[in-house]
């Protein structure tokens, strides 16, 4: 990576990057517990890890247009794979899992859950004061501009580029050409920051934008950095 200061604008990554929902499986257990499905904490955990690992880090590279009924049906596959490790078909018809299952789509697309990490609020007014431009470049439901006013830090970004609303979705690389055509800037001007090693760092690089990992969890591998006052 160059030095920092040679760079015009610095784009992120939004979920795992800038917010998260750090108790998810209270959420959901607490979600469930009113449909009268009692699981533990842990079983919701391991559950919900498995999908995410295999159907999220498994998802085809193959580029593909998307919509906001593509990203609701590839969370509700991803929900109902989750309450299927749960057992919840021992309990539950087919239109109640469905049903549950759409409930926990809307759930997570809604601003109440999320929390911005604890260096965002810091870090973003000092990087626009240094000079840089912000932007966003995310796979997200088209919520996430009000998820990001809600939260106070939507005035920060131009642009915002959300894959449900312009149809492409990383690791497609188009996503990044056109958030450099949106932006106005060639791709040296632009670093990027993201947690996940495909979509964040690969898919970028391919048009020529450097990249820089961000490691939240423990189970973040590689070179990266593990905040962004680090950038500072």
């Amino acid at each position: 990576m160059k030095p920092l200061q040679t760079y015009k604008a610095i784009f992120f990554d939004v979920g795992d990057t800038l917010m998260t929902i750090p108790a998810a499986r209270i959420v959901i257990r607490q979600h469930l517990a009113g449909r009268a499905l009692h699981r533990e904490e842990k079983q919701i955990e391991d559950s919900f890890t498995e999908a995410f690992r295999l159907l999220y880090y498994g998802k085809p590279d193959v580029p593909e247009a998307c919509t906001p009924e593509s990203d609701r049906a590839f969370w509700v596959k991803l929900y109902t794979y989750m309450l299927g490790r749960l057992g919840v078909q021992d309990e539950w018809t087919e239109e109640e899992i469905h049903r549950c299952c759409h409930e926990l789509y809307d759930l997570f697309t809604a601003p109440e859950h999320y929390e911005l990490f604890d260096d965002v609020e810091e870090t973003l007014p000092r990087l626009r004061d240094n000079g840089f431009r912000l932007g966003i470049v995310s796979n997200f439901a088209p919520t996430l501009k009000h998820i990001l006013r809600h939260k106070g830090i939507v005035h920060y970004f131009d642009p915002i580029i959300v894959s449900t609303e312009v149809g492409l979705e990383k690791p497609n690389p188009a996503i990044f050409s056109l958030a450099l055509e949106k932006a106005g800037l060639g791709s040296p001007d632009v670093l990027y920051i993201g947690d996940h090693d495909r979509n964040d760092i690969w898919a970028p690089n391919q048009v020529g934008i450097d990249a820089l990992k961000i490691k939240r969890y423990d189970y973040h591998t590689g070179e990266g950095i593990g905040s962004l006052r680090e950038l500072l």
